[in-house]
């Protein structure tokens, strides 16, 4: 029989080591499995030859007989041209990605330090709290660490035994025979949930979980600016790690409840005054509600309703940075609803002293309409 060159076959050379064996087998595995590649029979030739350099090359005796002597009659059946790539012996493209990316080559530690669960707080702020920011106590409910048994879970005067199966390593191991070698698959030891001890008297006050929940008072310092979406993280108040693991960390999310006359834009606050037809005809000084307070603002005569107005640094203060949003004021003309006759009477003069027909629609808006519909 010709001798074959196993390493040539998975793309090796000789000072080759066992890892590198491993990774070249799989790489060509996953190219040329036949359920890769159905019904291309050069494939599953190449799956076969590759197949058998690695039975060869993994196995430490065969592989010192195969580099001494070159052969490839180990078993004197050359090789392993018997093999099922069906349902038998292999089992499917899948048991191969598991094989190889499964737990056999998991680098976890269930056993090892486990980091607390993080948490999630909405808080609810008025306008003005927003603005200027404020502090605040909150209360959450979280898992402490038990201090009748000092997070052991175990009763006081006792201890947590090692776990006799998985010898306190929260891990145990099975070592599967396939057709590619023997293979070592780790998974959660299921008699003690991966924690490597038993609890044979639990703590009567955490019920041997080693944590117990808890009511908890925080204060919060919410600077100025922030809005409704903004997100405070408050490293280590969250839910306590085990076995050394850090906390968790408790996220505040701001929510901002709505005021009766203000409305926010970014750092820009938005606020719509009422003005008489008087004050807007004639113009006037008016009172303009701010989050500072009250302050004077003239409007200029013949000011149109819905006409804006910004006044500089009366807005939000900046979250990051320095100075302050503007506020924005948008002026609405009200138009009185109920008239006295002598009222009425003097409006009619005044219209007819500006030349207009009161029972009649401003010739310009007219002209506009009679454009518009072709009239």
């Amino acid at each position: 029989m010709v001798a074959k060159d196993y390493y040539a076959v998975l793309g090796l050379d000789k000072n080759a080591s066992e890892d590198d064996i491993k990774k070249a087998f799989r790489k060509l595995a996953l190219q040329y499995h036949p359920d890769k590649n159905p019904g291309d029979k050069a494939a599953e030739e190449k799956f076969k030859e590759i197949n058998e350099a690695y039975q060869v090359l993994s196995d430490a005796d065969r592989k010192a007989q195969y580099d001494q002597f070159g052969t490839t009659d180990f078993n004197g059946q050359g090789g392993f041209g018997g093999f099922d790539f069906g349902g038998g012996g292999f089992g499917g493209f899948e048991d191969i990605f598991e094989t190889f990316f499964g737990g056999g080559f998991s680098n976890g530690r269930p056993n090892g330090p486990q980091r607390g669960a993080d948490l999630q707080y909405t808080l609810n702020l008025t306008f003005e709290e927003a603005a200027f920011g404020v502090t605040k106590d909150i209360e959450i409910v979280r898992n402490e660490e038990c201090k009748k048994c000092s997070g052991s879970g175990a009763k006081p005067g006792t201890n947590p035994q090692k776990c006799d199966k998985c010898n306190g390593t929260g891990q145990v191991k099975v070592q599967k025979r396939t057709a590619f070698g023997s293979f070592v698959t780790v998974s959660t030891c299921d008699k003690c949930g991966g924690k490597g001890t038993i609890i044979k008297e639990a703590c009567p006050d955490c019920h041997g979980s080693g944590k117990v929940r808890r009511n908890r008072k925080i204060t919060i310092k919410v600077p100025a600016g922030v809005d409704t979406g903004n997100t405070m993280p408050l490293r280590g108040e969250g839910e306590p790690g085990s076995k050394g693991g850090g906390n968790g960390d408790l996220y505040v999310n701001i929510n901002i409840l709505p005021h009766k006359i203000f409305r926010r834009d970014g750092y820009d606050v938005i606020c719509e005054i009422p003005i008489s037809f008087p004050q807007a005809t004639l113009g006037a000084e008016i009172d303009v509600p701010t989050i500072d307070g009250l302050i004077k603002y003239t409007i200029p005569e013949g000011t149109q309703s819905g006409t804006i107005f910004r006044i500089k640094s009366k807005g939000i203060p900046k979250i990051r940075g320095y100075g302050r949003g503007d506020e924005i004021i948008k002026v609405i003309v009200e138009v009185p609803k109920k008239l006295n006759e002598k009222q009425k009477e003097l409006l009619r003069q005044f219209a007819e002293s500006c030349g207009e027909d009161v029972n009649e629609q401003r010739k310009s808006f007219f002209d506009k309409v009679k454009d518009a519909f072709g009239m």
